[in-house]
């Protein structure tokens, strides 16, 4: 789990995407960890490493979008408290690992859009918003703390996704600020299952200590890296782990139809967040 940190904490500095991206696959389906184990781990690696890595972005007055990450927050806050009392508990460990690499699937196309082939003109400020539109990104928060919930990360992506490809908010101030979002929202889930549902197994608390040395550098080290070398490079490495992460698990998992459905269902809600929602604006131009 240290070795796999090493990487996981750089990629949660340096993109959209908390070091639960990286940690619950592999603990799912790489070591054959309980998803809730793996859930609850990336709460609490993630309130350590990604706050260290929010610090050093303050420190280093790297620019952020502030109504984004107060919008989103909110939400996210919300969010995973609502999907932690009504969803998690009806969550099967198989339905889990499909939940993940499906909406990671959805976020890959997302991703690859944003960076390959959308031709937008990027802005470093969100426009002034109607309260609709500030209603909108709320509720975006909130199904992505919702995703959180379940899989210890979701609030990021898919506000970044969201804020991205409909407004054209520049990646270079949209990664930061996806990285103190969901910094707040691993402080909120790691307090929720440590101290108030009392459910932070022993597996995770033992992970995640041997794994704090490796996060509080790790993570700073990414948001720094990132203001070096290009997004495209880092995009690449991550929409090549979420292909590889969906292929892996069709062959660990080797899901029946019924899951198969669930998985195509939670790809298309991906889909539709990430892209139906956001043309409205045409943020982004014809493919």
């Amino acid at each position: 789990m240290t070795l796999t940190m090493v990487f996981g904490s750089f990629i949660a500095g340096a993109s959209s995407e908390g070091g639960g991206a990286i940690a619950y696959p592999a603990m799912t389906l790489l070591f054959n960890i309980e998803p809730d184990v793996a859930r609850n781990f990336s709460f609490a690696i993630q309130s350590f490493g990604m706050t260290f890595a929010a610090i050093w972005i303050f420190l280093s007055k790297i620019e952020i979008e502030k109504n984004y990450l107060l919008l989103a927050g909110f939400g996210g806050f919300f969010g995973i408290i609502l999907g932690s009392f009504t969803i998690v508990p009806l969550v099967q460990p198989a339905y889990a690992k499909m939940m993940f690499v499906s909406f990671w699937l959805s976020f890959g196309i997302a991703l690859w859009i944003v960076n390959f082939i959308s031709k937008r003109k990027s802005i470093s400020r969100l426009p002034a918003l109607s309260k609709n539109q500030k209603l909108e990104l709320f509720i975006v928060g909130i199904i992505g703390g919702m995703f959180s919930s379940v899989l210890g990360n979701g609030v990021d992506i898919c506000t970044f996704s969201y804020v991205v490809l409909k407004y054209g908010l520049s990646e270079k101030i949209a990664t930061p600020t996806s990285v103190i979002l969901m910094a707040s929202n691993a402080i909120v889930g790691f307090i929720l299952h440590f101290f108030i549902l009392d459910t932070m197994q022993t597996e995770a608390i033992n992970y995640w200590l041997v794994c704090i040395p490796v996060v509080i550098f790790g993570a700073p080290l990414g948001a720094f890296v990132i203001t070096l070398i290009g997004r495209k490079t880092i995009s690449m490495i991550l929409i090549s782990i979420i292909v590889t992460q969906f292929i892996t698990a069709l062959f660990i998992i080797r899901p029946n139809v019924q899951l198969l459905l669930f998985s195509g269902l939670i790809f298309i809600l991906g889909v539709v967040l990430f892209f139906v929602l956001t043309k409205r604006n045409g943020a982004y131009s014809k493919l």
